[in-house]
C-alpha cells in the first residue's frame, strides 16, 4: 500500500483519535476512581467515626445512669439505663450498615458484647440492691462493670483511630492516582498536539486542568491549607469529585478550628466551641443556664507578681472548674476558656448554680498560696494602678453572674453572653467572692432603690 499524503493524514488522524480515546478512557476512569474514594470517605469512613463518637457519648450517658442507680435507687435511672442500652445496640445495627472492614467488623461484636455483659452487671446490681446488698452491687460496679465500660470505651476509640488512619490512607491514594492521572494524560496529549491537532487542547482543557487543580488540591490539604477551592463548576465526575472534595474539605475544616480553638494554656474549649455550644442548647428549646466567671483584681497582682505567676492562677480555675465537671452529677456541663482569667459553664441549672457556688467557696482558700506570706497576712496588697500610682488592693476575688434560658428569649449565642456580661459587670461592684443570678440582681437593685444607705456588701450571693 502506497502510504499517500491522505492516507498518513489519515493514519495519523486514526492515531491521533486513538490517543484522544486513549487518554479520555484513562480519565475517566481515573475520576470515577477518585470519585468512588472519596465519596467512600464522605459517606462511609466519616459516617462510622460520627457513629462511634454517638455511641461513646450513649455509653457514657448509660454509665452515669448505672452510677445514680445505685446512690439513688430511682426505678427512673433504671429504665434510663435500659433506654441507652437499647439505643447503644441500635446504632451497633445502624453501623453494620456501612461497608466495614474485617478488624472493624471484630471490634463491633466484641463491643456488642461487652454491652451485653454490662446489661447482665447491672442486672445484678439491681437484685443486689433490692436485696440492700449495697456495698456488693457497689463493688461489683467498681471492678467488671467499670472494666467492661473501659473496654467498650477503648474499642470505641479504636474504631475511630483505625477509620482515621483509613481516610489517610485514602488521601494518600488520592494523591497517587492525581498524578498518575496527570502524568498519562499529559504524555497523550503532548503526542496528539505533535500530529498538530486542535482536538488535542480541547482534551488538555477540559480534562487536565481540572486533574491538576485536584493534584493542587490534594497536596494543600495534605499539607492543611484547608481554604483552597477547585474551580470545577460541571454536572459530571469532575464536578462530583469536586464537590466530594469541598464537602471533605469542609468537614476537616471543622474538626480544624474546633482542636485549634482549645486554650493553650488550660486545654478548655475556646470561643468557637463556646458560641457553638450556646446556640446547640438554645436551638433545643429547653432551660440550660449560661454563668460566666471572672477574676477580680487579677491585673495589679499580675503586674506585681509577674504574668507567669498569673498564669498559674488562670490554671487553678480551670483545674478547679475540670475537677467538679469529673463528678457524675455535673459530668453534663460544659466548661470553656473564653481566654485571660474569663471562664464560662453552661448546662442544667442546678449544676451551673452548684458549681458557683463551690467555686466561690473553694478558691477563697486557695487564694492564698498565691501570695507572699506578708501579702496573705495582710488581706491586701501593694501594687500600681492605671495611672502607675501606688495604692492597696484586695486579694484576687472570683465572681460569677448566671442567665437562664429555654431559648425563647434570646435569638443567639451573642445576644445571651452580652446579658450575661451585663451581670458580671454589676456583680463586679459587690466585694469579696460572689455569683449572682438575674433574680438576685433585681431583688439588689430593687433593695438600693429603698435602701440607699446599705452597702453592697450586704447584698452578696457567695
Amino acid at each position: 500500500m502506497k502510504l499517500t499524503i491522505s492516507r498518513k493524514l489519515l493514519f495519523g488522524y486514526l492515531f491521533m483519535a486513538f490517543l484522544t480515546v486513549l487518554a479520555s478512557a484513562y480519565a475517566l476512569y481515573s475520576l470515577q476512581k477518585l470519585n468512588r474514594v472519596a465519596y467512600n470517605m464522605t459517606s462511609n469512613q466519616f459516617e462510622v467515626m460520627d457513629k462511634s463518637q454517638k455511641m461513646l457519648d450513649i455509653l457514657l450517658a448509660q454509665e452515669s445512669a448505672e452510677k445514680k442507680y445505685l446512690i439513688l435507687k430511682d426505678p427512673e435511672l433504671e429504665k434510663i439505663f435500659w433506654q441507652r442500652s437499647q439505643e447503644f445496640k441500635d446504632e451497633i445495627s445502624n453501623m453494620r450498615k456501612f461497608t466495614l472492614d474485617q478488624s472493624t467488623k471484630i471490634t463491633l461484636a466484641e463491643t456488642e458484647k461487652l454491652q451485653n455483659r454490662f446489661r447482665k452487671l447491672f442486672s445484678e446490681e439491681v437484685l443486689l440492691t433490692k436485696e440492700d446488698r449495697l456495698q456488693e452491687a457497689q463493688t461489683l460496679s467498681d471492678d467488671a462493670g467499670r472494666e467492661t465500660v473501659d473496654e467498650m470505651a477503648k474499642n470505641l476509640h479504636d474504631i475511630r483511630k483505625h477509620m482515621d488512619q483509613t481516610i489517610n490512607d485514602e488521601m494518600n491514594q488520592i494523591a497517587r492516582q492525581g498524578r498518575l492521572a496527570i502524568h498519562m494524560t499529559t504524555g497523550l496529549s503532548g503526542l496528539s498536539l505533535i500530529l498538530g491537532i486542535s482536538l488535542a487542547l480541547i482534551i488538555t482543557r477540559n480534562i487536565s486542568k481540572p486533574l491538576k487543580q485536584l493534584q493542587n488540591a490534594t497536596r494543600m490539604i495534605a499539607e492543611g491549607r484547608l481554604d483552597h477551592q477547585i474551580e470545577a463548576r460541571r454536572d459530571d465526575e469532575i464536578g462530583d469529585l469536586a464537590k466530594s472534595f469541598a464537602y471533605m474539605t469542609g468537614r476537616l475544616k471543622v474538626l480544624e478550628a474546633l482542636n485549634l480553638d482549645a486554650s493553650p494554656l488550660t486545654g478548655l474549649p475556646g470561643n468557637l466551641a463556646i458560641e457553638q455550644r450556646i446556640d446547640e442548647q438554645l436551638n433545643k428549646r429547653k432551660t440550660f443556664s449560661l454563668c460566666q466567671v471572672d477574676l477580680d483584681n487579677f491585673k495589679p497582682f499580675a503586674d506585681k507578681y509577674g504574668y507567669a505567676w498569673g498564669s498559674e492562677v488562670i490554671k487553678e480555675i480551670a483545674n478547679l472548674l475540670e475537677e467538679y465537671i469529673r463528678e457524675p452529677e455535673l459530668s453534663g456541663i460544659f466548661i470553656g476558656h473564653i481566654g485571660g482569667d474569663d471562664y464560662v459553664a453552661i448546662g442544667n441549672p442546678e449544676g451551673v448554680q452548684t458549681i458557683c457556688q463551690r467555686l466561690v467557696k473553694d478558691f477563697g482558700g486557695r487564694i492564698f498560696s498565691f501570695y507572699g506570706e506578708e501579702d496573705a497576712r495582710n488581706g491586701y496588697f501593694v501594687g500600681k494602678n492605671r495611672q502607675g500610682t501606688l495604692q492597696k488592693f484586695p486579694l484576687i476575688t472570683v465572681t460569677a453572674a448566671i442567665v437562664t434560658d429555654d431559648g425563647t428569649r434570646f435569638k443567639n449565642s451573642l445576644d445571651m453572653a452580652r446579658r450575661v456580661a451585663e451581670l458580671k459587670e454589676f456583680a463586679k461592684t459587690l466585694s469579696g467572692s460572689n455569683y449572682v443570678t438575674e433574680d438576685d440582681i433585681e431583688r439588689m437593685r430593687s433593695f438600693r432603690a429603698h435602701n440607699p444607705e446599705h452597702a453592697p456588701e450586704s447584698e452578696k450571693c457567695s
